[in-house]
């Protein structure tokens, strides 16, 4: 049997990306037509204000809550356009264990807390490999740490925002292990590197599997805007014709 060609393997991947998730019906928010006003800030909005992390009124209490095993920072560079960046579903969908902040602004994070920094850099492991290193390390959460760090910025933004000193310390973590769904196109980079919510999602999968449980699909309303985006981007689109699904799968 001949291996299947890059191209093969990409529509192969693209064909049903979401058929095994259990993300709850998205399909109300169609019926969301107008634009109102957030009940914080007061900025005009179409389904959730991006700024404040909270879904428009006519949406209260019928967007998907989570709680999360760790707690998640997200540290998104000043020129990330809030409306385009998905690190504001996660802070809507999860609003007790999702912090977002705006570079400069960075906390100071001490790494015998049990802080990663979940980033490609030189010495990442894959979340396999840091618990394997880390089997004698057991947070109050039961895993080897309890908050894990994530930069939400374009790939030439982020190595500034890496580089950073605040973080320099902290052990990185790699994902390599999904491929990426989002539509947003960035040249030079492979289609590993995940939109930040699909990020967290996996993260969370894997540490499901490194913590010897079978994935139930608990984690999988994170992307609940994203794979309603998702659909209406492939409304408008075809799929065929956006070059971020064009990209390196390696």
């Amino acid at each position: 049997m001949h291996p299947l060609s890059d191209e093969a393997k990409r529509r192969k991947i693209d064909e049903n990306p979401f058929a095994d998730l259990k993300v709850s019906d998205y399909s109300f928010l169609d019926s969301i037509q107008e634009r109102t006003n957030c009940s914080k800030c007061e900025k005009s909005r179409k389904y959730f204000c991006y700024i404040c992390y909270l879904p428009v009124k006519q949406l209260e209490g019928r967007i998907p809550q989570l709680q999360l095993p760790i707690k998640i920072d997200i540290i998104k560079h000043k020129n990330e356009i809030d409306g385009k960046s998905t690190s504001s579903h996660a802070a809507i969908i999860a609003p007790n264990d999702v912090r977002v902040f705006t570079f400069p602004c960075v906390p100071e994070y001490d790494p015998d807390e049990g802080v990663i920094l979940i980033y490609p850099g030189k010495g990442a492991k894959s979340v396999k490999e840091y618990f394997e290193a880390n089997k004698g390390v057991v947070k109050s959460n039961g895993m080897p740490f309890s908050r894990a760090v994530f930069i939400d910025s374009t790939w030439k933004q982020s190595k500034r925002i890496f580089n950073d000193e605040r973080l320099q310390n902290l052990p990185k973590v790699i994902l390599k292990n999904k491929i990426s769904q989002f539509w947003r196109h960035q040249k030079n980079s492979p289609r590993w590197y995940l939109a930040t919510i699909e990020a967290i999602h996996e993260l969370l999968r894997e540490i499901e599997c490194e913590m010897g449980k079978t994935y139930d699909g608990k984690y999988d309303d994170l992307l609940f805007f994203f794979c309603f985006m998702y659909s209406k981007i492939h409304t408008y689109y075809d799929h065929e014709t956006l070059l971020s699904y064009k990209r390196p799968l390696e």
